[in-house]
Protein backbone atom coordinates (compact mmCIF):
# COMPACT_ATOMS: atom_id res chain seq x y z
CA UNK A 1 0.00 0.00 0.00
CA UNK A 2 0.82 3.80 -0.64
CA UNK A 3 0.19 6.44 0.79
CA UNK A 4 0.90 10.01 -0.88
CA UNK A 5 1.05 13.77 1.50
CA UNK A 6 -0.14 17.00 -1.15
CA UNK A 7 0.84 20.20 -0.18
CA UNK A 8 0.04 23.43 -1.83
CA UNK A 9 2.54 26.02 -2.61
CA UNK A 10 2.36 29.32 -4.81
CA UNK A 11 5.10 30.40 -6.73
CA UNK A 12 5.83 33.13 -9.13
CA UNK A 13 7.88 34.08 -12.36
CA UNK A 14 7.59 37.51 -14.47
CA UNK A 15 7.59 35.66 -17.40
CA UNK A 16 4.48 33.07 -17.23
CA UNK A 17 2.37 30.84 -15.43
CA UNK A 18 4.29 28.06 -17.05
CA UNK A 19 7.22 29.21 -15.13
CA UNK A 20 5.73 30.45 -12.43
CA UNK A 21 4.69 26.96 -11.96
CA UNK A 22 8.50 25.30 -13.08
CA UNK A 23 9.93 27.94 -9.82
CA UNK A 24 7.64 26.38 -7.53
CA UNK A 25 8.46 22.67 -8.32
CA UNK A 26 12.06 23.87 -8.29
CA UNK A 27 12.05 25.36 -4.93
CA UNK A 28 9.48 22.71 -3.46
CA UNK A 29 12.83 20.28 -4.28
CA UNK A 30 15.08 21.42 -2.42
CA UNK A 31 13.04 20.17 0.96
CA UNK A 32 10.46 17.83 -0.08
CA UNK A 33 12.09 14.33 -1.73
CA UNK A 34 9.75 12.01 -3.97
CA UNK A 35 7.53 14.15 -6.02
CA UNK A 36 5.47 12.90 -8.79
CA UNK A 37 3.14 14.69 -9.64
CA UNK A 38 1.42 18.53 -9.43
CA UNK A 39 -1.69 20.34 -10.30
CA UNK A 40 -2.26 23.80 -10.91
CA UNK A 41 -5.34 25.37 -8.82
CA UNK A 42 -4.80 28.87 -9.80
CA UNK A 43 -3.22 30.97 -12.04
CA UNK A 44 -3.20 34.35 -11.06
CA UNK A 45 -0.61 37.53 -11.84
CA UNK A 46 -0.34 41.27 -10.84
CA UNK A 47 -0.29 44.27 -12.71
CA UNK A 48 2.07 47.85 -12.98
CA UNK A 49 -0.35 50.28 -12.23
CA UNK A 50 1.78 52.28 -14.64
CA UNK A 51 2.39 50.92 -17.84
CA UNK A 52 -1.02 48.47 -17.03
CA UNK A 53 1.07 45.42 -18.55
CA UNK A 54 1.34 42.21 -16.31
CA UNK A 55 4.07 42.31 -14.26
CA UNK A 56 3.87 39.20 -12.16
CA UNK A 57 2.53 35.70 -12.75
CA UNK A 58 1.55 33.48 -9.99
CA UNK A 59 0.68 29.66 -10.27
CA UNK A 60 -0.83 27.80 -6.81
CA UNK A 61 -0.02 24.51 -7.50
CA UNK A 62 -0.64 21.09 -5.27
CA UNK A 63 2.48 18.93 -5.42
CA UNK A 64 1.99 14.93 -4.58
CA UNK A 65 5.21 12.84 -3.20
CA UNK A 66 5.02 9.55 -1.39
CA UNK A 67 5.11 9.32 2.22
CA UNK A 68 8.38 7.61 3.41
CA UNK A 69 7.90 4.41 5.61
Amino acid sequence: MSVAKIVELVGSSPNSWKEAAQNTVTEAMKTIRGIHGIEIKDKTATIDQTTGKINQYRAAVKLSFGVEH
